[in-house]
């Protein structure tokens, strides 16, 4: 779990927030124990920017990986940070309700979740899955 709060710390500081100034890093474990990170992305047309987790999904895929273990996501506030309903849906692609979701600041672990708790109920590929012949 450090490699994942040391590399969603470092991209954090690579945060392009100028308009909340809301620094996000979030990092991923996938399946075959590799780290991808990635950083929240604003835009001056704010719907079009895009979050930490999702930058983090990206480089995974990118680099091949399908299956989220376990997520770390680091930001600074006076609560928990936990991933926004979007996002969440977004790691339901690639991770089960079991999946570990950690929050994070630059002093520790904040809170500890799974993905199942912060999104229950969820649609997921396997409901696509029930349908197919």
């Amino acid at each position: 779990m450090q490699r994942l709060v040391d590399a969603a710390r470092a991209v954090r500081l690579n945060a392009y927030a100028p308009y909340s100034r809301f620094a996000v890093g979030a990092a991923l474990l996938d399946a075959q124990g590799r780290v991808h990170a990635g950083a929240n992305v604003e835009n001056a047309a704010y719907p079009q920017g895009w979050c930490a987790e999702t930058s983090a999904l990206a480089a995974m895929v990118a680099a091949g990986g399908r299956r989220v273990r376990a997520v770390v996501v680091v930001g600074a506030g006076l609560r928990p940070l936990t991933p926004c309903g979007g996002c969440r849906q977004k790691l339901r692609e690639f991770a089960t309700d079991d999946c570990p979701v950690w929050s994070a600041d630059e002093h520790g672990i904040t809170a500890r979740h799974t993905l199942g708790a912060l999104l229950p109920a969820a649609f997921g590929p396997d409901h696509l899955q029930e349908n197919t012949p």
